[in-house]
């Protein structure tokens, strides 16, 4: 599908690896809209999406970037002027910067303090606390922002800022319900949710209430969709496919998660996509039932 381009904010779970894959299995056309409730780093729909589109997300500072970007309040050149200035204390000030632009950014919420923190945390990871402050400690790099890594990231910035010029993308700060409710008659809806029964960070908690809500809400809008969702690991496989998601068709791909403080933790997990229409260009990819799944590592 040729170069996939990668967002400026780094989230675990990310789809990058995926994106071909979904790609080759969406039913869009140019006058379709792009309808995405769980946007998170924003990569399937930075390189899927078309002319129409609409973001959403519960996590504000994700969706206030954007925003921002969008009106041009900031530019690649604004936040390569910010990262080498900031880049720059944290080469001389080590964790006490990082900390500092933590304290600064919970009680303020720039959002370049937010791409700041998230480019210079432990692994990679964007996590906050009940209380909702963004909480991931330093990632030991105190020389993170040379040039060419400042480069790469101004690089990200520029491919979105030219999306944003050229088409008419939208980004909202709300819950699926109110996301998949925009839903018109030539929509598209794809669905990242937070994985359930793997993952927590207090803009997106999950649980099996969530999960049947998404099914009905998906179901009743009559569009087509396709979820993300996770198959199976060496230790467990996922019992929802079997229940709440019965009635969808699967395409399974295995890859490896990198976040995870030791390589122990860092597992090849099969990832499902669920769709409510036939999958389109599978045949060359690994399919596998859940009775399969337990062998397949």
């Amino acid at each position: 599908m040729g170069k996939i381009y990668i967002p400026p904010f780094k989230i675990q779970g990310i789809k990058t690896k995926l994106v071909p894959l979904i790609k080759a299995n969406i039913l869009i056309d140019d006058d379709t809209i792009w309808i995405e409730p769980f946007m998170g780093s924003g990569v399937v729909g930075l390189n899927v999406a078309g002319t129409n589109a609409i973001f959403a997300d519960t996590n504000p500072h994700i969706i206030n970037f954007y925003n921002q970007l969008k009106s041009e309040t900031i530019t690649s050149g604004l936040v390569r002027d910010y990262l080498g200035e900031q880049g720059s204390l944290l080469s001389l000030k080590g964790d006490e910067h990082y900390y500092l632009v933590r304290e600064r950014f919970n009680e303020a919420h720039d959002p370049l303090d937010f791409l700041f923190l998230n480019r210079s945390c432990f692994n990679g990871m964007m996590r906050f606390n009940k209380n909702k402050g963004y909480n991931v400690p330093f990632g030991h790099k105190p020389n993170r922002f040379a040039k060419a890594y400042i480069t790469k990231i101004v690089n990200q910035v520029k491919h979105f800022e030219h999306k944003l010029k050229n088409n008419n993308w939208t980004f909202l700060c709300q819950s699926f319900e109110e996301t998949i409710a925009l839903v018109g008659p030539n929509s598209f809806i794809y669905c990242d949710p937070p994985y359930i029964g793997r993952h927590v960070d207090y803009y997106n908690s999950w649980d099996e209430e969530q999960e049947l809500k998404l099914h009905a809400r998906l179901i009743s809008s009559r569009a087509n969709f396709m979820v993300s969702s996770w198959g199976g690991n060496i230790h467990r496989s996922n019992p929802y496919l079997n229940t709440i998601w019965n009635d969808c068709n699967r395409i399974y791909r295995e890859h490896f998660y990198f976040v995870g403080a030791s390589e122990a933790n860092r597992n090849p997990m099969t990832e499902v996509l669920l769709t409510n229409y036939a999958p389109i260009n599978v045949a060359s990819e690994q399919q596998l039932d859940m009775e399969q799944l337990e062998f397949a590592f």
